[in-house]
């Protein structure tokens, strides 16, 4: 079924041709294995591709990555670009409801030999400090001047109230902090749901993972980024919680309005867009800052948080134990960026939902200590498979805006993992193969299942081949605390 809609271009990359709707300004194309057409055709991700394709202002194409599954708008997976020069719009589906939902890569000196013992109680004692869970609130209290000081300077806050070091700040994405953010074009009940959620995880796919490097593809590289093979690693995976949320819900409303106010013609009112020098795309734009930067913010908190829990573990300093960031990515936003197309240099709103940067080695937006490297882009499994950590190409950078994959991708709904999970022990099943599982909800557990999502070793596989992104290193997880 999938390959008579898709036409072949290599064995990883397909398109769907311009002509394929009537109205589509770019083909789209779809980075994966062939066998994995006839799932993105099922799920009907491949509609949202080609409807993505008649936004006003769309160059070279409309992306998705072997991740691709169905979403809000665009496909989780999905890539687009529009040229704010010209009648560029920007578009909250394209970013989605968990803003700067992102992924944290924390390294430490400790091996697995050192944790195998501590690893129950280490589990717990991560549980009990970071909360979890449905509507989850943490011991931060914010007044309103510190909360709209947290969306303006996002991770830097976090680290100048004593959660973390300047050292984190050069190991995320952007620094931590996107310009622009206006806590003013905030709605107030966006305030009230994000306020208490600094420093949570949240529920649903977020999650906290111990893991051991257990092969590495390029020892060269993961030296680099100093990674090793046996050692131990923490991710950190969550967003924007109820801020984001509910920024993305108040906007869409906005956006609905705009379509009709400027006569813009797209199949789905979930792209409701808005030209990007109008009040509305501005508005945007801003209030998305404040729900990126709470998300880094978020994100450092929690890092903090993790390295109390091992400092109470292993009764010595985190220093001791060095724990330090490697990278910190975004996978839900937009961001304006230069970028060259046909030969020609564009300032470009390059919306990445369910998608990670993938820039090059030399790029200036890369901190000093990975400019040989290209960026770290960290890719995580499901919680009974491996994560992987690769590298930015300069073939990303030309094909996909410098973009790759995001994680394992779904291909069961939240409800159809729990049919198949029906009875079943998830915490035990997990318990024998070596993964140890807290979670607030045994729903949770159902909803994230393992077979809930693709394989991410064939996801990766695929970026790897198709030059946008270098496999680095795997690790596998020992545990995870979900929400």
């Amino acid at each position: 079924m999938g390959s008579k809609i898709f036409k072949k271009i290599d064995d990883y990359r397909w398109m769907i041709p311009k002509d394929y709707k009537p109205g589509m300004r770019v083909p789209g194309i779809i980075y994966a294995k062939e066998k994995m057409l006839s799932k993105i055709a099922e799920d009907g991700a491949h509609e949202q591709v080609a409807n993505a394709a008649f936004l006003p202002g769309i160059v070279k194409a409309s992306l998705a990555m072997p991740d691709i599954h169905y979403g809000y708008g665009l496909p989780i997976g999905g890539v687009v670009a529009t040229d704010i020069n010209s009648d560029g719009v920007i578009t909250p589906g394209g970013v989605g409801f968990d803003i700067n939902c992102g992924v944290r890569l924390l390294k430490t000196d400790l091996e697995l030999e050192d944790v195998e013992d501590k690893l129950t109680e280490l589990v717990e004692a991560i549980f009990h400090t970071v909360p979890s869970g449905v509507g989850s609130e943490g011991d931060i209290s914010l007044t309103k001047q510190d909360f709209k000081r947290a969306c303006k300077k996002g991770a830097a806050w976090a680290v100048e109230a004593g959660f973390g070091t300047e050292e984190d700040l050069e190991r995320i994405e952007s620094q931590g902090s996107i310009q622009g953010a206006d806590p003013s074009l905030v709605s107030k009940k966006a305030y009230e749901r994000g306020k208490d959620q600094l420093g949570t995880l949240g529920s649903g796919n977020h999650f906290l993972e111990i893991q051991v490097v257990d092969h590495l593809f390029n020892p060269a590289l993961a030296e680099k980024l100093g990674l090793y093979k046996g050692q131990i690693t923490v991710m950190i995976h969550t967003g924007s919680r109820g801020f984001g949320h509910q920024i993305c819900t108040d906007y869409l409303k906005v956006m609905e309005a705009a379509v009709k106010k400027y006569g813009i013609k797209i199949p789905d009112r979930q792209l409701a867009c808005a030209p990007y020098d109008s009040k509305e795309g501005q508005d945007y734009l801003a209030a998305m800052a404040c729900a990126a930067n709470y998300a880094w913010a978020n994100r450092q908190i929690i890092t903090h948080l993790v390295r109390r829990a091992f400092e109470k573990v292993f009764g010595v300093s985190s220093q001791r134990l060095g724990i330090q960031t490697v990278y910190d990515v975004a996978h839900n936003i937009v961001k304006i960026e230069r970028h060259r197309v046909n030969g020609k240099e564009m300032l470009l709103a390059v919306h990445r939902k369910g998608a990670t940067r993938a820039f090059p080695p030399g790029h200036p937006e890369l901190p000093e200590i990975y400019r040989e490297t290209g960026q770290p882009v960290i890719i995580p499994g499901d919680m009974g498979r491996a994560s992987f950590v690769l590298c930015g190409t300069q073939q990303a950078m030309e094909e996909t805006f410098g973009s790759t994959c995001h994680g394992a991708g779904r291909i069961l709904s939240r409800n159809q993992a729990k049919k198949l999970a029906k009875g079943k022990d998830i915490v035990g099943e997990m318990e024998k193969r070596g993964i140890i599982v807290r979670s607030s909800s045994k729903r949770t557990l159902y909803e994230e299942i393992p077979e809930a999502y693709k394989d991410a070793s064939e996801v990766v596989d695929v970026v790897h081949k198709a030059g946008i992104a270098k496999l680095v290193a795997r690790m596998r997880p020992l545990g995870v605390v979900k929400g």
